[in-house]
């Protein structure tokens, strides 16, 4: 807020121009490190065929970088509707890997969004970038840099987090407090 008269011009305000380059993550991680990452090319939308492939090649990852967990994991999803869509869930089905899934409105749940793009965007702030390698460079030094006991940290937080939203039973919640309408 500021003093000025009837007369006086509005004050200037500095923007923000959008970027001009823009590239998409998809990435998978457990407790120990980043199990699959895949740049998603530019132009194309992730839709169920695209992500379908996706979970394909993510699972022969599983198979041959974690194969103590290749027979049974649980994939946690957010609540994006290609998540959803019925061909992505019969395919994770026939594949017999089970889905942990997302109470709606509950982006604090999901490990991307309250850990993992943390520590990139981090690392990456003020930084300007000319080209999409080069964002996907900065973004991969960060994510590789990024040490396993983050990675456990993360998982008891997801634990913690979880265990508020069952005990808040549906109710709404910020951080540690169930807001209670009356």
């Amino acid at each position: 807020m500021e003093w000025r008269s009837k007369g006086s011009p509005r004050p200037k305000k500095a923007r923000m121009s959008k970027s001009k380059v823009k590239c998409m993550l998809v990435c998978f991680f457990d407790s120990m490190r980043i199990v699959h990452k895949e740049w998603v090319p530019a132009g194309q939308t992730v839709n169920r065929y695209y992500y379908k492939d996706f979970l394909e090649r993510l699972r022969k990852r599983v198979i041959r970088v974690r194969p103590n967990i290749a027979t049974y994991w649980i994939l946690h999803h957010d609540n994006v509707p290609v998540h959803a869509v019925f061909s992505v869930t019969q395919f994770l089905t026939s594949k017999g890997i089970a889905v942990m899934p997302q109470p709606p409105y509950s982006p604090d749940l999901t490990p991307c969004d309250f850990f993992l793009f943390q520590k990139a965007k981090l690392t990456m702030k003020g930084h300007h970038f000319e080209s999409t390698e080069d964002i996907q460079r900065s973004v991969m030094q960060a994510l590789n840099d990024i040490l396993q006991a983050a990675f456990q940290e993360c998982y008891k937080q997801w634990h913690d987090r979880w265990k508020t939203c069952v005990q808040a039973q549906g109710m709404y919640f910020e951080g540690d407090r169930i807001l209670v309408d009356e």
